[in-house]
């Protein structure tokens, strides 16, 4: 396909991350032949009848330029959500950059709950107990695995 724009001018380094359940960052780079005035629009689609929207809340690096943006209250509605960078400047076309995500693949996941442990002194032997993490996009005991790391015996 051909793409409108001056070559190297859409944005690179893409990357997007859920954190504290509902919350996602995602942050990018100008591109290496971008003018200096081009200013960057993310838009996402993340519902199957809604409408791809912008972003609220733009992260903006020294010189004002959009470089990431901040989103609230996600909830991971779709298998995959639809990312789009569009460029504007004054001296030329900026390409556009796109990128459909797995919204469960980029979430960091939070740590265990409500950690119990008891020992038996006579028996030798710990129980430890846990609730599994909230997560956006699962409650299934079964989307989970657990490593215990005991450092002193």
């Amino acid at each position: 396909p051909v793409f409108a724009g001056m070559n190297g001018s859409a944005i690179e380094n893409f990357s997007c991350v859920i954190y504290n359940i509902s919350l996602m960052n995602c942050t990018w780079q100008a591109g290496r032949n971008a003018p200096g005035d081009t200013q960057y629009f993310l838009y996402w689609k993340n519902q199957i009848n809604g409408d791809a929207m912008e972003c609220k809340h733009y992260i903006k690096d020294e010189s004002g330029r959009n470089t990431g943006c901040r989103f609230q209250n996600v909830r991971i509605e779709l298998e995959k959500a639809y990312f789009l960078v569009e460029g504007s400047s004054n001296h030329s076309l900026i390409q556009f950059y796109d990128e459909y995500i797995q919204l469960y693949k980029i979430e960091k996941l939070m740590p265990p709950l409500n950690i119990t442990v008891s020992c038996d002194e006579i028996k030798y032997s710990c129980t430890i107990k846990w609730q599994q993490p909230q997560i956006s996009h699962s409650d299934k005991p079964k989307c989970f695995k657990y490593e215990v790391n005991i450092k002193y015996k």
